[in-house]
């Protein structure tokens, strides 16, 4: 269904010009009657409490994703050469679409994504953008939870020096995620600004840090070919460049790292809402945030690919290979205790968007209440703990999901808002602007076509991979 809204929405870009293009903006407060308390509201409430580093660690822990641990798999399906020109592309696609962002909102005065779906396309955009954020954030906390929840009883069993599973409680998945909902994620989630996250997200960056550390550790200490332990077995002979590292490499499975790499900087839902308490704002310097957060983690997405490329030159993904290498790895285990903690830490941040677009769609124009802001936390913890408890193949669900909504956040909402925004009488239709905004919004529907066609193809083969960005 949303593919058919987004081709409508398309369609209108061609009718006449939205009624409000002649509006003019006084600092700080919108004149649309709609949504001026809104904003002015978010004027008092959130503006100039979070500093420029502080916003660097919330978009950058936004961006990161579980998909980190599957890059060096991508690598060895284009080689390291095109790895690193597809990679490059993708981050400077992603630091375009948060200047559209940025653009579309500076023209307008607004900072909330679900307010520029409005300002463009009407109440139906605001719903659509609300809906898509929702959606595509459920998904990434759900995604991060069933890490924890089929991780964590491992660790702990491994911290124990068992072998096998046991029945007790605290090795139960269901229970643990339960408990570092409560613990951990729900506190962090009443927090009333984004910004105080900055610390937690700084912490979880750092315990990638050690972890891409222990993978460049693990590159001079892992033999080529692979020296499997216990049960696990290598049955077949080992070809000769098994253990050569290729440049370029074209296969059948390379287009399915096009998706993979397109959608591995999604953070556009938390731009705006980072950029309404960043202090001193402007449009430069949340670009600025922007440009770091994409740099560093375009940075730990390369090297964590490419170390973890020639240690194992083709596995699937890098936790789940070391442990077949030792599973009883000190080092390992910290590892994997380190990228619990990152994507645990994680989950706040994501809720955030989602709760203020569900106050958008709920109660526009309302100011903060406690009450309100605890009550969707403790829901949107509840809903998602109880998906991934209940509904085992809820990660097939949202993968579909991802691959539709991923695309939409990062490249069709941001053309089509650009396109429909700026004034024509600033920049007509046929500039060059408007025509990269155009093309760009269409690359986004190539994205979306192809994740989609792949996810078809693998459920007809049986086969599973993750074509999210989370």
């Amino acid at each position: 269904m949303l593919p058919f809204c987004l081709f409508f929405f398309v369609c209108c870009l061609f009718s006449s010009s939205p009624k409000t293009t002649s509006l003019r903006i006084v600092p700080s407060v919108l004149e649309i009657s709609s949504v001026k308390s809104t904003l002015f509201w978010y004027v008092l409430e959130f503006e100039g409490k979070t500093s420029f580093g502080m916003s660097v660690f919330n978009l950058s822990n936004a961006i990161m994703g579980s998909g980190i641990l599957g890059l060096s798999y991508a690598m060895s399906n284009t080689g390291i050469v095109l790895f690193l020109i597809l990679l490059t592309c993708i981050a400077c696609l992603s630091c375009y679409s948060v200047h559209l962002l940025l653009r579309s909102a500076g023209v307008v005065g607004i900072r909330a994504y679900e307010q520029l779906g409005f300002r463009a396309f009407g109440h139906p955009g605001k719903i659509l953008a609300a809906v898509v954020i929702t959606l595509h954030n459920i998904g990434a906390m759900s995604s991060y939870l069933f890490i924890v929840k089929y991780e964590l009883p491992l660790v702990i069993q491994a911290f124990l020096g068992q072998t096998s599973s046991s029945e007790q409680w605290f090795m139960n998945g269901n229970y643990l995620i339960i408990i570092v909902t409560a613990c951990i994620i729900l506190p962090l989630a009443m927090m009333k600004h984004l910004g105080y996250l900055g610390y937690t997200s700084g912490f979880s960056l750092s315990c990638m840090v050690f972890f891409l550390s222990a993978v460049i550790y693990k590159r001079f200490n892992i033999a080529c070919p692979l020296e499997v332990f216990g049960n696990y077995s290598l049955n077949t002979a080992i070809p000769e460049d098994t253990c050569t590292a290729k440049f370029f490499t074209i296969n059948q499975e390379t287009a399915y790292t096009i998706p993979i790499l397109a959608f591995a900087f999604v953070c556009h839902p938390e731009v705006l809402p980072i950029y309404t308490e960043l202090s001193n704002p402007t449009k430069r310097r949340m670009q600025n945030i922007g440009n770091v957060s994409i740099l560093g983690m375009f940075t730990m997405y390369f090297f964590t690919a490419i170390f973890g490329y020639l240690t194992f030159y083709g596995e699937t993904e890098l936790l789940h290979t070391y442990n077949k290498v030792d599973p009883l790895d000190t080092l390992i285990l910290c590892v994997r205790l380190a990228v619990l903690v990152a994507v645990t830490l994680t989950v706040p941040v994501v809720l955030f968007p989602i709760r203020r677009a569900l106050l958008q769609l709920l109660f526009p124009g309302k100011p903060f209440h406690w009450l309100r802001h605890i009550a969707i936390a403790v829901c949107l913890l509840f809903a998602v703990n109880l998906l991934v408890i209940l509904v085992p193949n809820i990660r097939d669900i949202f993968g579909i999901t991802g691959a539709t909504t991923a695309p939409t956040l990062i490249f069709i909402l941001p053309g089509l808002f650009y396109i429909r925004i700026i004034p024509m009488d600033q920049e007509p239709m046929n500039c060059r602007s408007k025509i990269q905004a155009a093309c760009f919004t269409a690359l986004g529907f190539i994205f979306m076509t192809m994740s989609l066609t792949f996810i078809g193809l693998d459920w007809m083969s049986g086969e599973k991979r993750s074509l999210g960005g989370h």
